[in-house]
């Protein structure tokens, strides 16, 4: 066979290799809070996931704090306390995350853990990078991707940044549901099949999840709220933990999504599921368990 030829076949095979196993369901998981108060039972739940405090090998990514040295030292020392031995921090510029070399910081992390504060940050300093890349493949590869608040927003390929196009009051944000507002940049993708957003309850934040969701139908979206986490498995279905409830608008089967000559949106059949700690959501088949405490 041509040399050339043979060459051309192993790259394509190559290709076709690498496509096939980052289309398999990743083996990690994602531990999602929505900001507010984290118990340390809450925590622990992060910390076995990532192999428990002997085993477990953590990295705080503190790039969306005002003071990520600090942040990341707090956040540290509160892993520290749980038992982990191990837990290092990751703060790089989007210069430094570009660089090649940077993404060995992360080699060999079971767990890695985003601070709270602006998503943004850390979406302007690692997309497209290889210390992106790096994170998707320890998160295919079996690692637990956590993160609050900010870091619960970035989980998600589209993610809501807080801001607006049409509404430029920021005392009483977010009061209308209509097309082309909300402001969605590229978040991590770690979760492919839904948008996330935190302090849900909390902050009133329906408006702006229903009109990303009737924007992007096809993404599931999911509202945490405060000291209440979801924990996602195989990037399908997700378990709820915590003291608050999580609210999921599902658009999937909605129909005449449209909008009128003032941009409001309207849609018929769009759902919508209240859960509680001990429910689970299917993100594939769009069902609920239901499990908890309730009575």
């Amino acid at each position: 066979m041509n040399p050339s030829r043979s060459l051309c076949l192993a790259v394509v095979a190559g290709a076709l290799a690498f496509c096939a196993a980052s289309a398999q369901p990743p083996k990690g998981s994602l531990f999602i809070i929505g900001g507010g108060h984290r118990t340390p039972e809450m925590m622990r739940q992060f910390v076995d996931l990532a192999g428990g405090p002997e085993k477990a090998k953590l990295v705080v990514i503190p790039n969306a704090s005002a003071d990520g040295d600090t942040s990341c030292r707090d956040m540290a020392d509160e892993f520290r306390a749980l038992g982990v031995r191990r837990v290092d921090c990751c703060l790089l510029t989007h210069e430094q995350a570009s660089d090649p070399r940077s993404a060995g910081q992360l080699d060999g992390a079971t767990g890695v853990y985003f601070t709270g504060g602006d998503q943004a940050l850390v979406t302007r300093a690692l997309v497209g990078t290889p210390v992106q890349r790096k994170l998707l493949e320890l998160y295919q590869a079996g690692a637990v991707m956590g993160g609050t608040s900010a870091g619960a927003a970035l989980m998600s390929k589209v993610m809501i940044t807080g801001d607006e196009k049409l509404n430029r009051d920021t005392i009483n944000a977010f009061v209308v549901i209509r097309k082309d507002n909300i402001v969605t940049v590229e978040g991590m993708g770690f979760l492919t099949n839904a948008i996330i957003d935190q302090h849900f309850v909390r902050r009133k934040r329906h408006n702006r999840l229903i009109s990303v969701v009737l924007e992007h139908p096809d993404l599931v979206g999911v509202g945490i709220d405060e000291a209440t986490a979801i924990i996602v498995r195989r990037g399908e279905l997700f378990d709820v933990t915590g003291r608050g409830s999580v609210v999921v608008y599902d658009a999937t089967r909605a129909r005449g999504i449209r909008t009128d000559s003032r941009g409001n949106l309207s849609a018929e059949g769009l759902s919508m599921h209240l859960l509680i700690a001990g429910d689970s959501y299917d993100m594939i088949a769009h069902t609920v368990r239901q499990g908890g405490d309730a009575r």
